[in-house]
């Protein structure tokens, strides 16, 4: 294998990687405050569109994780990018919460449910079936179906959670249409990411908690690749997949000194 160049920029999940259920992880304080004093260009990212940029930004703070809202990428921010770069000016049926309406508002979308050019389909706590059959008959009628992210759960201190792509896959049940993922494992949220912090994948790492997602959407970009056993993919997991990341790690205060 080609030796790698020097990492000059990271890319980093937040949840499994940096906080475990509303709680930071040993060494991500160290880690972030390490990142913001080298001057390298870094992004946090998360596959979750509820919350806006600057939700989370004051989330993290709270957490006592200092992370500037600039340096913050959601799917809902990737999904974005990706609807102006396609159609510029367009319109969308939205489900989802303020993470990603404001995401499409802030790119000059206007959200309809009258003939929109797209379904968007983002994570939220309240899916109902009134919204997906909406979905549904609007995908019929010709909208174009695009989801944030294709995770099927997501983590909450009761338990595993249906997640956007559980509900994406009932939609396809009844439109025999799939949609579009923007988000991981996605590489174009990696490269739009890298694109925004102008870094290039050459020069880059992806540190996540899941080979399915952070380690294949980084490896798929061309970045150097991380894996933290502190969320999902314990060790013993990762033979199960035809890839590998480039270093496994026991958690992130392990890669302080990578910085």
């Amino acid at each position: 294998m080609a030796e790698r160049k020097p990492i000059e920029s990271w890319l980093t999940d937040m949840d499994g990687v940096l906080i475990h259920e509303g709680v930071p992880i040993p060494g991500a304080d160290t880690f972030i405050k390490k990142l913001r004093d080298s001057g390298k260009p870094f992004l946090v990212l998360t596959n979750n569109s509820i919350y806006t940029a600057r939700d989370l930004q004051a989330r993290l703070t709270r957490m006592g994780l200092e992370v500037p809202v600039e340096n913050i990428w959601t799917s809902a921010l990737a999904t974005a990018k990706f609807l102006e770069d396609q159609r510029p000016g367009g319109t969308a049926y939205v489900i989802g919460e303020a993470g990603l309406t404001t995401a499409l508002h802030d790119i000059g979308y206007v959200l309809t449910d009258h003939d929109p050019d797209y379904v968007v389909l983002g994570e939220t706590r309240t899916y109902s079936f009134e919204a997906m059959t909406k979905a549904v008959r609007l995908i019929n009628g010709g909208a174009r179906f695009i989801c944030t992210n294709p995770d099927e759960t997501g983590p909450s201190t009761e338990g595993p959670l249906p997640a956007t792509g559980a509900v994406a896959a009932l939609i396809t049940k009844a439109t025999g249409k799939n949609p579009y993922f923007a988000g991981k494992p996605n590489p174009l949220m990696m490269r739009t990411g890298l694109n925004a912090i102008g870094a290039h994948s050459e020069t880059s790492a992806m540190i996540g908690d899941r080979m399915d997602t952070d380690v294949l959407a980084g490896l798929e970009a061309g970045m150097e690749t991380f894996l933290v056993l502190t969320g999902l993919t314990s060790r013993r997991d990762i033979d199960k997949y035809p890839f590998r990341p480039s270093t496994v790690v026991d958690s992130i205060a392990d890669l302080v000194d990578r910085v």
